[in-house]
């Protein structure tokens, strides 16, 4: 057996998602910052993998994320949604068009928890002196971090909390 689509085991409006900005969207429609439901897959024996875009940037308009700010927003990412969702959290992934993040949950859909802890993230940026994981052990491109770049970053998209879930 494949996995299948989680829209008719899962009820995402339930979980607070706008079911009309589920899945794909003409990027042309998208609004940055927000935060989307991509995707929700079940697998064979009933978990839930769910993919979920955070968008920093509006696509196609000009402004991207610098290599600097898409490279410490994921370390602190990783970091923080691996601290408050442990048992849930599979990953962060940069988009290509350097407009923000793909992240992935197992088991953990609720947009209200997910929005509260990137809220948790983004105020834990304002305090931060260092880039987490960002030792020459830890990482490729070790210089490539700066706590002052993400940290104004992360003051963006919390200024923006209110309509993270307007996504188009």
């Amino acid at each position: 057996m494949v996995a299948s689509s989680a829209a008719d085991r899962v009820d995402l409006a339930a979980l607070g998602w706008d079911l009309s900005t589920v899945g794909e969207l003409d990027h042309r429609l998208l609004k940055a910052p927000s935060i989307k439901l991509r995707s929700a897959l079940c697998g064979i024996n009933g978990d839930v993998v769910f993919g979920v875009d955070l968008r920093i940037r509006r696509p196609n308009a000009g402004e991207y994320l610098s290599a600097t700010e898409l490279h410490s927003m994921e370390h602190f990412l990783l970091a923080g949604f691996r601290r408050h969702l442990p048992a849930h959290f599979v990953s962060v992934g940069i988009m290509g068009c350097r407009t923000g993040f793909y992240l992935a949950f197992l088991n953990e859909g609720r947009a209200r928890t997910i929005c509260g802890v990137l809220e948790k993230v983004l105020t834990e940026i304002q305090a931060a002196t260092t880039v987490p994981y960002a030792r020459i052990d830890e990482c490729g491109d070790y210089v490539n971090h700066s706590v002052e770049v993400v940290r104004e970053l992360a003051r963006e998209v919390s200024a923006a909390r209110p309509a993270w879930l307007d996504a188009a």
